[in-house]
């Protein structure tokens, strides 16, 4: 009896424990790289295209950039997350509260993402040659 409550007490502890704000240092994949800047796209600003995570949502959603540009995630939120690919060809470490990560797009098509931690949070980047 006393092995199972200690056993379910440590599983208890380890799932608050990763869903618990967490000190953040900046988090990167790649460089952010001068790019031409999509005047359409909302979340552009200068040669860096940003995403916020914010209301375990990721705003926007959905976004349209040219190949060889780069996207800037920055964990706005007081709860973890991650940036992962659906096919995961990329991935974020785990993000704290202002944390950012960056990945470069090269070719064109349609991706897919989602936060590791949270599934049902997702967004999509259409790239564009």
């Amino acid at each position: 009896m006393k092995t199972k409550f200690l056993v379910a007490f440590f599983a208890m502890m380890l799932v608050l424990t990763a869903c618990a704000p967490q000190a953040a240092a900046p988090i990167t994949s790649a460089p952010v790289t001068s790019a031409p800047v999509v005047t359409s796209a909302p979340g552009t600003s200068g040669n860096e295209v940003k995403i916020d995570i914010s209301g375990f949502e990721f705003v926007p959603a959905t976004i349209t950039i040219k190949v060889g540009e780069t996207i800037t995630w920055t964990n706005q939120d007081s709860a973890g997350h991650t940036v992962v690919a659906d096919d995961n060809s990329w991935t974020s470490d785990y993000l704290g509260t202002g944390a950012k990560f960056s990945h470069t797009f090269d070719t064109a098509g349609t991706f897919t993402y989602r936060c590791g931690v949270h599934p049902t949070m997702k967004g999509t980047v259409i790239v564009q040659p």
